[in-house]
């Protein structure tokens, strides 16, 4: 976010309110969405009981005001500045440009017919901080990271292009592909990048095909150096979309121009992908992120501290780092809860009692995720619905057998520690299967009021609120 034109009594109100508002969302998922329109706040100001945010995007103007505005009132009651009024602009002054003069562009790989627009405009801004040098290496990431500097030293070759990274959520698959995307420009200021979401390509792609616009669209993402697209799987199931992202990425390559794509799972794993795209998907490197050890874990909160100058004893992140390791966001949103307190009360006695309380949400998540086994849920979904264990592992498509099977599928993703492969080979079925459970169940409870209810009560008697469960 800006500095320059964001006064220093307003930043910290808003840095405050941010914090108390990210310790509310309970989900990774959740959070890096947060994160991500977040990072788009160009400015902020504070006039009496109004609190304005600029954008650089109509588009993250109007998600934030509609999803955010009214929830962010209760974090400012909690940094001190109860009954702020909310206020979300977009800022046309302040969109991201990344010039590319013609008579200056010297990329090898550009096209051979040699013109170009002008001027590109960047649909999600890349965030400064994500960089190779703020990324903490480990066992658990090396070759993704190996890989993401291949791409760096050898933009568009075939060995790298595309480059597909792919693993669990909160574990730096954003943060290495902007860290791509920041280390190009650096070396080429001339490069056209884009970075964005494959939500946010099929927002784009609706709204030019609703206003006539759809050849606008086509040029502006294929008449790039560079696309980084992120969380890919969720191109699942909509057929036009695949088409029009085929020709996109068909074009780019045609043209030489790299693409660098994140997922939750491996591309032979993305349930409702065309098997074209898969094939391309493919066809360049794919690596995997995995879950850090202690030791990285360690490391990255480290990392952390130093580029925030927080001043925690290394006490206190040993204890984050033992006792959070389901992800990466979690660990730093235990981080932040220690630091504000920290600065609450500097005299604070920072001891494991005192951690304990204070991170006892965190901690009781993971212990829970730890024991809950998938036999547990299994049997419970079973039981809840009528059926055996036998019916929940069978191959039977009815849906009185689909409902509990999915449904014990979607609490195993949810409130276990367990990863795809191991929740699929459990109930004998495929990653894509799962995945697709997943999805089904998760689309059917924003409208299914008695699947709510029957989620409630069978998580209710492990101990879980529905909001624990709940995207």
């Amino acid at each position: 976010m800006s500095t320059d034109t964001i006064d220093t009594a307003s930043r910290e109100l808003w840095d405050t309110a941010k914090s108390y508002f990210m310790m509310t969302l309970k989900t990774p998922e959740d959070k890096s969405q947060a994160e991500r329109y977040f990072g788009m706040i160009t400015t902020v100001a504070r006039e009496g009981d109004v609190f304005t945010i600029f954008t650089s995007s109509s588009f993250a103007a109007d998600l934030i005001r509609s999803d955010y505005a009214n929830r962010l009132k209760g974090a400012f009651a909690m940094a001190d500045a109860p009954e702020m009024e909310i206020k979300v602009q977009y800022d046309e002054r302040a969109k991201i440009n990344v010039v590319v003069p013609p008579t200056q562009y010297t990329s090898p790989y550009v096209s051979q017919g040699g013109s170009r627009q002008s001027s590109f405009v960047s649909t999600l801004p890349l965030n400064e901080d994500y960089t190779f040098d703020s990324f903490v290496r480990g066992p658990s990431n090396s070759y993704a990271i190996s890989a993401a500097e291949g791409v760096v030293k050898n933009p568009a070759k075939p060995l790298y292009n595309p480059l597909f990274i792919h693993g669990g959520t909160g574990l730096g698959k954003t943060h290495l592909m902007q860290a791509i995307g920041n280390e190009l420009r650096r070396r080429n200021p001339s490069m056209a990048i884009c970075y964005l979401t494959s939500e946010t390509f099929l927002n784009e792609y609706v709204t030019s095909l609703q206003n006539g616009q759809i050849e606008n669209f086509r040029h502006k993402y294929r008449s790039i150096d560079l696309l980084l697209i992120d969380d890919i799987q969720f191109m699942a199931q909509k057929k036009d979309l695949q088409v029009e992202f085929f020709n996109t990425f068909n074009a780019l390559k045609d043209q030489r121009k790299q693409i660098v794509m994140t997922s939750d799972v491996a591309p032979k794993n993305l349930p409702s992908i065309e098997e074209r795209l898969i094939s391309r998907f493919e066809g360049g490197m794919v690596q995997e992120v995995e879950s850090p050890s202690y030791e990285t874990r360690l490391a990255i909160l480290k990392k952390k501290t130093e580029i925030s100058e927080s001043r925690v004893p290394d006490s206190v992140l040993e204890y984050i780092a033992d006792n959070i390791k389901s992800h990466v966001r979690a660990m730093e949103g235990a981080l932040t809860r220690v630091t504000l307190a920290i600065n609450a009360d500097p005299r604070l006695v920072l001891n494991n009692e005192t951690l304990g309380r204070l991170l006892r949400d965190y901690i009781e998540k993971e212990q829970s995720m730890r024991k809950l086994t998938i036999e547990e849920i299994q049997q419970a979904c079973a039981k809840k619905y009528g059926v055996t264990l036998k019916d929940i592992l069978s191959h039977e498509k009815i849906q009185s057998i689909v409902t509990p099977r999915q449904l014990a599928m979607y609490i195993c993703r949810k409130l276990t520690s367990k990863g795809l492969q191991e929740i699929a080979t459990a109930f004998g079925k495929k990653h894509a299967t799962v995945i697709h459970g997943v999805k089904s169940i998760s689309d059917r409870l924003s409208c299914d009021t008695e699947l709510r209810v029957d989620l409630e009560d069978i998580i209710s008697s492990f101990g879980y609120r529905l909001s624990d469960a709940m995207d």
